[in-house]
């Protein structure tokens, strides 16, 4: 194999305007938006038939190095929540580094955020930090790390 590097990960949304300004709150800026429609071969590429999408690739302010691909699905278009658990099969969570938990804690509690707890601490490879998780407006599990 030769990768290199992670790319982006996609995020579906019901609403583009509102899970940009969720994401932006979360220190994500947009870097590039999504074409409507594309070409019958790229749709075939992502297994889906012709689409109309509106979306935008989404970089944390100062690193481009990891993307969030936001996509609000137009046509076709599917209601259904992301999941009801972390335990089912696939991506379950996003985890994304803070030097502050308090502080980023509050200002998403002050942005209606709930949290599933309140901070939990674990110790991998000898290594012990703290995480709290959360859901993005469509019900996407989201985890802040210090």
């Amino acid at each position: 194999m030769s990768v290199t590097r992670f790319v982006h990960v996609n995020v579906n949304c019901s609403d583009f305007d509102a899970s940009l300004a969720f994401y932006e709150l979360l220190g994500f800026r947009k870097v590039v938006d999504v074409a409507p429609t594309n070409t019958p071969e790229v749709a075939a590429a992502v297994g889906m038939p012709p689409y109309r999408v509106k979306g935008a690739l989404l970089a944390l302010e100062g690193d481009s190095s990891i993307m969030i691909d936001l996509l609000e699905w137009q046509d076709p278009t599917d209601p259904a929540a992301p999941y009801p658990h972390l335990y089912h099969l696939g991506i379950a969570r996003i985890a994304l580094a803070t030097d502050d938990l308090e502080v980023d804690m509050a200002r998403l509690r002050d942005a209606g955020v709930e949290f599933f707890s309140e901070p939990a601490a674990v110790t991998l490879g000898g290594m012990t930090s703290r995480f709290v998780c959360f859901r993005d407006p469509d019900g996407t599990v989201l985890e802040l790390v210090g």
